[in-house]
């Protein structure tokens, strides 16, 4: 029986039911294995003070601190972050946090392994963790956790560190771990663990009826992400000018909401451009088989999940040459890779809607990323670390 504590400051909860969906569904997926128990440890960011009371930590503040979680054990302890400082302190703050309930844990669940599913602040957290505890730990990149802190000067460091203490390491990507060994950690305990996807849920289907229930008609195109600077909401926003037959849908939510309003209404914009804000993610199957294409100007990605959930929709996808975008995109028919620019964009846009991929063809390019498949790579990638003790 392998014992998996898995550690994920990336983890729904009834404030955020979207957040970390991917990291939900691959703990819910090796905790099915009859050879295996898994709790979870989601920790809460949340500042000292009356800053907890701000609408952005108070429902988090009141989260249970342990509850069954459809079907897994989840304990939230809550983490002091201290919102003008930055995340330099975080790692630190959340070993000492967890150090107590850890303890607690083991005394009834014996844990084998510490599984940290995003690497900061979790990943060096989880090498001291690991270290008290006299177990083996693996940390998981998923793209912005090394971009972004991995290119910060109080995280950096901190990052190499615990990626070289590791005793395994997954890349959601092979272009994320050139990434991870670029920054200096070592490229032969790296794994490519890639995503997957559950192709009953995402498939295709009869896209003018999809439409017709959108009240759509003409050309549809979605992007779906989080409304932040990097994803390329605006960018996708500005092709639209060069689109004029087409109508744009924009699902998720972010601090970006109301710029991007605002650039739609001066651009004239509003009858063909929708903010659909967060949308649960069983609502998403449907908005992906009534489009024609799906964006995603992005400025960086590890291997974006919805790139392969509009490939199993039968939805070819113009994304941006970050990140992980050739290992998905990697035929015709899956879509376009193209420089992060309206125009360009655009162009590819009308390319594909004038000679539009077959759907079964499309489709093909996300087979492979099956949750099963995940699951099992997962499980040998864990055990194998206790083999190797």
């Amino acid at each position: 029986m392998l014992r998996v504590l898995t550690l994920s400051t990336l983890f729904p909860d009834a404030t955020r039911p979207t957040f970390g969906v991917f990291v939900e569904r691959q703990m819910l997926e090796l905790a099915a294995r009859a050879d295996v128990e898994l709790q979870v440890v989601a920790p809460l960011g949340i500042p000292p003070g009356p800053l907890r009371l701000h609408p952005r930590y108070r429902g988090m503040a009141r989260l249970p601190l342990e509850e069954r979680w459809k079907g897994l054990t989840v304990h939230r302890p809550p983490f002091p972050v201290l919102p003008l400082v930055g995340g330099r302190y975080s790692p630190a703050l959340l070993a000492s946090a967890l150090k107590p309930l850890l303890h607690e844990i083991r005394k009834s669940f014996p844990f084998d392994v510490i599984d940290a599913e995003f690497f900061y602040p979790d990943g060096p957290a989880a090498a001291r963790l690991a270290k008290a505890f006299g177990v083996p730990f693996s940390i998981k990149a998923r793209g912005a956790d090394i971009h972004h802190w991995g290119g910060q000067p109080g995280s950096a460091r901190k990052i190499v560190a615990a990626g070289e203490a590791a005793d395994g390491l997954l890349a959601v990507s092979a272009a994320l771990k050139r990434d991870m060994i670029a920054l200096g950690m070592p490229g032969e305990r790296i794994r490519v663990h890639y995503t997957g996807v559950d192709l009953n849920r995402f498939r295709p289907a009869d896209r003018a009826a999809a439409k017709a229930s959108l009240g759509v008609a003409g050309p549809l195109l979605l992007t779906v992400g989080h409304l932040i600077e990097r994803k390329g909401q605006a960018i996708a926003i500005d092709a639209m000018r060069l689109l004029p037959e087409a109508t744009l849908l924009i699902a998720g939510e972010g601090p970006m909401r109301s710029a991007l309003k605002a650039r739609i209404a001066a651009a004239g914009l509003g009858e063909r451009v929708r903010l659909l804000g967060a949308m649960p993610h069983e609502a998403l199957p449907e908005i992906y088989s009534a489009a024609d294409l799906m964006l995603l100007p992005a400025a960086s990605e590890g291997l974006a999940n919805v790139w392969v959930e509009a490939l199993a929709s039968g939805t070819p996808v113009v994304t941006t040459d970050v990140g992980g975008a050739r290992e998905v995109i990697d035929r015709p028919a899956a879509g376009r890779l193209v420089e992060r620019d309206p125009v360009a964009i655009a162009a590819a846009v009308r390319a594909l809607l004038d000679a539009p991929p077959p759907q079964v063809e499309v489709r093909a390019a996300a087979e492979r990323f099956t949750w099963a498949a995940n699951s099992a790579a997962l499980h040998d990638h864990l055990a194998g670390l206790l083999q190797r003790r």
